[in-house]
């Protein structure tokens, strides 16, 4: 560790699965540092064990992490070096990490990533659907209504979507997405880089039917993706259509407010777009 300053926090990316994917890099420096912030103190010892090292550990996940930030803070001005690991794959990705590095940005300590494992590049790296651009949303939320809310909110993105979800949940993820974009290509990723990985190619409902008739599909921790939605294309046919509408509108005296609502309402997007383009019209008549 000799191109870092004493009392750097190193945010370690660990094996997803296979225990043969820990870098060479965040081995040695495991074995370097003074102490680990882990997620789970018991599941990461197992990790430790495995490399033969016996550090000091504590916990840090989302009840305490607020309150690990002032000791963490205290043991790097005092020139200790620590790593800080989840679970698996990389910390602050739907894990741990996110208040810790932030509140030491701004003390400005000093943190260096390691990168690794992560779930959400694995799984896109195999699953054969676009990856120029994507969004990655997290866990969806349990609750059926704020589920298919969140979804309703997504459907007309054009990027890959990528969402984590939990065996318990992924049936009912699946019926949310059947109402939501049935049709669509969907892949699932599930327990990746272990013995049984599997990658599940179809629509939400032929998903569905899979995960019925073989139970062992559901287990698992799932990394869901779904192909964006076919962009929209404006053709000059309806730009001039939609300005002749605005313009008609706008000599009937209709308000800018009222007027956007019926542009949205007819040609689509948002009512803002529609509110500023009818405003500039205005001031130029």
């Amino acid at each position: 560790m000799t191109h870092t300053p004493p009392g750097t926090l190193y945010v370690v990316a660990t094996p997803i699965g296979n225990l043969d994917d820990l870098s060479s890099r965040a081995a040695r420096l495991l074995g370097e540092v003074t102490r680990v912030a882990a997620e789970d103190t018991r599941h990461s010892a197992r990790l430790l064990t495995h490399l033969g090292l016996n550090k000091p550990m504590l916990s840090l996940h989302e009840h305490n992490e607020a309150r690990r930030v002032d000791t963490l803070d205290s043991y790097l001005a005092a020139g200790e070096d620590i790593a800080l690991i989840s679970d698996a794959g990389t910390p602050l990705i739907s894990d741990p990490g996110f208040v810790l590095v932030r509140e030491l940005r701004a003390r400005n300590r000093h943190i260096v990533p390691i990168p690794g494992p992560c779930a959400l590049i694995t799984a896109l790296s195999g699953a054969g659907l676009p990856t120029d651009r994507f969004v990655f949303a997290g866990f969806l939320p349990a609750k059926p209504g704020a589920r298919r809310q969140a979804l309703d909110a997504w459907k007309t993105r054009e990027e890959t979507l990528v969402f984590y979800e939990s065996p318990h949940r992924i049936v009912h993820t699946l019926e949310a997405l059947n109402e939501q974009m049935a049709g669509r290509d969907v892949v699932l990723a599930r327990e990746l880089t272990k013995t049984f990985e599997t990658f599940l190619h179809g629509t939400p409902a032929s998903l569905l039917e899979q995960l019925v008739a073989d139970p062992n599909q559901a287990r698992g921790e799932f990394v869901v993706m779904v192909a964006g939605a076919p962009p929209v294309e404006q053709s000059e046919h309806q730009t001039i259509s939609a300005d002749a509408l605005l313009t008609t509108l706008l000599a009937e005296g209709i308000g800018v407010k009222q007027a956007a609502s019926i542009a949205a309402g007819i040609f689509g997007g948002r009512k803002q777009t529609w509110y500023a383009r009818l405003q500039t019209m205005k001031s130029e008549h």
